[in-house]
């Protein structure tokens, strides 16, 4: 296996441009956008991007890893929060945001036939634990039901997720209250318990 070396600062700036602007890219017009126009938003050549993304699917992969690197690193942060139940929650509403745009991405790897790479399943396995991290510490508050295992939690926020995506339309924000309120310990107002 080839040794990689650092990118140069220039390089390294380019190469962050043509993340930041694909991520624009996509979310403003969809996953179509080609890659020279990507180049021409990031302020780079083709071969430039080229040099750094191969292809699209690549490009797309490199947009999917930085977004649940920097979850897992948002909810890593988190974690030595004076109020657990409020940083689970907040973290959860951020989640629920981001579901649309990268179930999109996730999607269209998928269906390009591109299976993720070890770096996103990496950081996927990392968001995954601050998350669970989350919850044991929100559940320690008594913030959220003590009866809510990682499989269970982890199951219902693949749901919600799921549920979120544009396609689906309705009322996210009802979707994202109920889901809430559903966590809550039963003696806790916004429960649901009467």
């Amino acid at each position: 296996m080839p040794e990689t070396r650092p990118l140069r600062a220039d390089a390294r700036r380019n190469r962050e441009a043509v993340l930041e602007a694909a991520r624009s890219a996509f979310a403003a017009d969809g996953l179509s956008v080609p890659l020279d126009e990507i180049a021409r938003r990031a302020g780079v050549g083709p071969g430039t991007l080229y040099r750094h993304f191969p292809t699209k699917e690549a490009l797309i992969e490199a947009v999917v890893h930085d977004r649940v690197r920097r979850l897992a690193i948002e909810g890593a942060a988190l974690l030595d929060s004076p109020d657990p139940g409020a940083a689970f929650f907040g973290f959860l509403d951020r989640l629920a945001a981001e579901a649309g745009p990268k179930r999109d991405l996730f999607d269209a790897l998928s269906s390009a036939g591109v299976e993720v790479g070890p770096a996103v399943m990496t950081a996927a396995e990392d968001l995954r634990t601050q998350i669970i991290s989350l919850l044991g510490r929100a559940q320690q508050a008594a913030a959220v039901r003590a009866d809510l295992g990682p499989y269970e939690f982890t199951a219902l926020l693949a749901g919600l997720l799921c549920a979120m995506q544009p396609r689906f339309g309705g009322n996210q924000a009802v979707v994202v209250s109920v889901f809430r309120d559903g966590l809550r310990p039963p003696h806790l107002p916004g429960s649901g318990a009467g």
